[in-house]
Formats: C-alpha cells, structure tokens, sequence
C-alpha cells in the first residue's frame, strides 16, 4: 500500500465527519440568510416590523412622568450579566429612554445588582444625553449599584419604588424570583409599567401585574424597533426566515413520516419501531 493510499483514509476521517454534515449545511444557510438579510436592499425595503403596544406606549410613560414631575425608574432585573443578550437588548432600550427623558429633562432612576452593568448603563445614560443635546442634566449618582443578594436587590428597588415614587417604571431584562415583588410594588404606587423578558416563568407575573409586557423575542426586536439599528433590524429579519424554514422543515419531516409509515402498512409490515 502506497503512502498515499495510507494517508487519505486519516485525512478523510481527521476533516470531515459525515454525521456532522446536517450542522455544516445548516450553518451555511444561516450565513447566507444573515448575509442575505444585512446586505440586499430588497430584503430591507419589504421588512415591516409589526406595532408593539409596549413600544408605542413609551413616549405616553415618559411623558407622564414629566408632567407629573415624577421620575423614571429602569431596571434590568437581577438574573442577568452584561453578556446575556436580554441584557444588551435592555441598553438598546435604555438608550431611546434616555434620550426622551434627557429632552424632557425627566429624572431617569437606573438601580442595578450588576457593578458592570452599572458602569455600561453609566455610558449609554450620558451618551444618550449628549446626543439629544442636554449633556448637563446627565446625573451620575441617578445609576446605582444596590446589592448582588437576589433579595436584597429587590428589597432596594422597593424601596426606592415607594420612596420616589416614579410615574413609569421599565422591567427590562432578565427577571427571577424578583419579578413579582417589583411589579407589584409599582403596581401599588400606581405606576405605568412596561415589562419584558425572555423568562416564560417569569412572563406571568408581568402581564397580571403590568401594564404592557413585552413577551420573549419582541424584547429583542423592540430593540432593533426604537434604535432603527440595521444591523439589529437584520438579524430580526434572519430569525424570522430561518424560524420560517424550520417550520417548513418540520411539515416536511412529518408528512415523509407519516407516508413511510402508510407505505409499511400498505405493504404488511405493521411495525413502526
């Protein structure tokens, strides 16, 4: 046997496993979606996102809270990291508040359990200040880091619910055992209360105890929504094809089963497994 014929077989399995083939193909269309979706003009001008009540209510919240002379308060929840995509998407969402409440000169209340979430909210707060032209009503002190203890979070933001008393409260991010506790207590001061999490468990308690919820994904594209960010935009738009695909995929998959299973019992064989 020649060196060669000795060194294929080795290449063959070192590089490429058959089993493995179904991920390849399916990740070469992902790409080709998001591809698809970020760079074709046509993709773009036929992409309509659908109204979200909780999105076209913002501007109502805020404006509330203004002629009210009550603050804002936003937070993100205490399940979450600065990695976690809800966690991002809340910035995104911070970011459009900021800027109104920064226009309306509202005071934005900001308590996290995070120290880098802090800094990061921090950032986007006077970023977004600047950029609506009033730098100087920016408050530094306004973004506070309370506790990490799940508990003792929530007991701060209580607190700083019944003390202030803002006229709209943003629950924005990734909730746990939390949610509830804080919803309630803002339901109770009689605040405008816009909700959102990719939590199921925690979705629940949102929409009894809020007033407008953001269920699971609409988060994300609520981001993409406010920011009008095309890079955000067109993942929104590569999840909404690829979700399509895979839905064909599985009326397909069901429909070869179920007529493999009648071409066994048209043929006599009766067993399925």
């Amino acid at each position: 046997m020649s060196l060669i014929q000795t060194f294929i077989p080795i290449v063959q399995l070192t590089w490429f496993d058959p089993e493995r083939l179904p991920v390849f193909v399916a990740s070469v269309v992902a790409i080709a979606i998001v591809l698809f979706t970020t760079y074709s003009r046509s993709s773009r001008e036929r992409f309509k996102i659908r109204k979200i009540a909780g999105m076209d209510a913002v501007e109502d919240a805020i404006g509330r809270a203004t002629e009210m002379a009550r603050p804002v308060l936003f937070t993100p929840g205490w399940g979450g990291d600065i990695q976690r995509p809800t966690t991002i998407a809340s910035m995104n969402f911070l970011s459009h508040i900021a800027s109104k409440t920064g226009s309306y000169d509202c005071q934005l209340l900001y308590p996290t359990h995070d120290p880098v979430i802090m800094t990061v909210a921090q950032e986007v707060i006077k970023e977004a200040y600047a950029r609506a032209g009033y730098a100087d009503r920016y408050q530094e002190n306004n973004v506070s880091y309370v506790s990490s203890s799940q508990f003792g979070y929530a007991a701060a933001v209580d607190g700083m619910l019944t003390r202030t008393k803002p006229a709209s409260v943003f629950l924005l991010g990734t909730f746990e055992a939390e949610s509830l506790i804080l919803a309630e207590t803002g339901n109770s001061i009689g605040a405008i209360q816009i909700a959102g999490t990719d939590s199921t468990i925690q979705l629940s308690f949102f929409i009894v105890a809020c007033d407008y919820t953001l269920i699971g994904e609409e988060l994300f594209a609520a981001s993409g929504y406010l920011s009008k960010d095309p890079s955000i935009l067109a993942s929104v738009r590569a999840q909404d094809l690829l979700k399509l695909l895979i839905g064909l995929f599985l009326i397909v998959a069901v429909l070869a089963a179920t007529i493999g299973n009648l071409t066994d019992i048209n043929t006599g064989d009766w067993w399925l497994f």
